[in-house]
């Protein structure tokens, strides 16, 4: 097998390890399932007469869509991470010949196939649970590719924070902050956007979860939107993460002299 290289054997056991993660079954999969159901005919039951319940309810349904990778990758990915670290897997790993670059590769690829199972299983329960309006196919397309550069922001950061923190307790501490401040400040949990206070709301509308909750309805519709504050939201997390990783690089490097 060569160790330096995208490797399907490599993938095959990233993929065990992720699934070995009964946090991100729980999280990833049943959480998003259940708070969708109920959110969506909670609100649905007490929405007045001559409003769009179809909007109502789809809108919900792809908003919480930005759990799974919240926790799939966020949470999973940095807990399986960190623990790793403290047993000294990685260093091992590269003691025996395997390239770090192939094997971050590997699990990521093997998180993005984890992701995508949660993201079938989600859609299949929420379309034959929900009345979710039909898109357009230009509307699957554009959310799926929101969803997973997210998805590729947030392992990003979730890298940065297990080797930086390197405990796995602190680092699931923080994963899981993260995680449910997120939830708020995107307005996933039960507080709209617009009732935040006012500071609050600036730092909403820089994460890209806040337009998958409140906006992609939009898009998933086919209507005209303006992305321009949803690109700049993912400029900034893409900005925030690689800080992170320049500061994890700096100081790995400053304690190898």
């Amino acid at each position: 097998m060569n160790r330096n290289k995208v490797s399907f054997r490599m993938i095959q056991y990233e993929l065990r390890n992720v699934a070995g993660n009964p946090f991100v079954h729980i999280f990833g999969v049943g959480f998003p399932i259940l708070m969708s159901i109920i959110i969506t005919k909670a609100v649905a039951s007490e929405a007045p007469d001559g409003i769009n319940i179809g909007e109502i309810v789809t809108s919900i349904f792809l908003g919480f869509g930005a759990i799974i990778p919240l926790a799939t990758i966020l949470m999973g990915y940095s807990s399986t991470c960190s623990q790793d670290i403290e047993k000294g897997i990685p260093l091992r790993m590269q003691l025996f010949g395997f390239s770090e670059k192939y094997t971050i590769i590997n699990r990521l690829i093997a998180e993005f196939i984890y992701m995508t199972f949660a993201f079938v299983i989600y859609f299949i329960v929420g379309i034959n649970a929900l009345d979710i309006v039909r898109p357009v196919i230009s509307g699957v397309i554009i959310y799926l590719i929101c969803l997973y550069v997210f998805a590729a922001a947030l392992f990003i950061l979730a890298h940065a924070i297990a080797n930086l923190v390197k405990k796995f307790g602190l680092t699931y501490m923080i994963s899981m902050l993260f995680y449910f401040g997120v939830m708020i400040l995107s307005g996933m949990m039960g507080i709209t956007i617009d009732k935040l206070p006012k500071g609050v709301r600036f730092i909403s509308n820089l994460l890209p979860s806040t337009y998958l909750n409140k906006d992609i309805y939009t898009v998933w519709v086919g209507k005209s939107y303006n992305y321009v504050p949803m690109l700049q939201s993912y400029i900034f997390f893409f900005a925030i993460s690689g800080i992170l990783v320049f500061l994890m690089i700096y100081r790995s490097r400053r304690n190898l002299h």
